[in-house]
């Protein structure tokens, strides 16, 4: 079935009808072999990457800034039908249950990017969270640099 799926392993999959791919939190890879990463991670990416998957599917997938490990990137997977647009988005990396001992300062900034991500009407893929869980982690981050 053409759509969104997550595996076994945690991995979201997007399977249009020309192409797939494949999100973990720092490499995205294609049905092809192509591989996305931040270049802080060995790929190529700077900011964004996009492609169209056909049958409606259309992928953003960008580095909002380093989290926790740095080279997280954030996906945005969006299916436009004749009747509704749907919109996903993956996290990754960026979401975290506990906070280190230090934060670095870009891991609020890209949580707050991300937040700009989940407007209207979005579903939040990876991890068991809602955007509210993401708002309440970007307090938390900010409140754990500024004290």
């Amino acid at each position: 079935m053409r759509g969104i799926r997550t595996n076994d392993d945690g991995a979201i999959v997007v399977e249009g009808t020309e192409r797939s791919l494949t999100y973990t939190p720092r490499l995205v890879t294609l049905d092809d072999g192509t591989t996305v990463a931040h270049e802080s991670q060995g790929g190529e990416m700077s900011s964004v990457w996009a492609a169209d998957l056909g049958g409606g599917w259309f992928v953003e997938v960008a580095h909002l800034g380093d989290g926790p490990v740095g080279g997280e990137l954030v996906m945005t997977a969006t299916f436009i039908g004749l009747d509704e647009t749907v919109r996903y988005v993956a996290i990754g990396d960026l979401w975290a249950d506990e906070l280190p001992a230090n934060v670095p300062p870009s891991w609020p900034v890209a949580v707050d990017l991300a937040l700009g991500l989940m407007e209207g009407q979005v579903q939040i893929l990876g991890a068991d969270v809602t955007k509210d869980d993401v708002e309440t982690l970007h307090q938390r981050l900010l409140g754990a640099l500024h004290g």
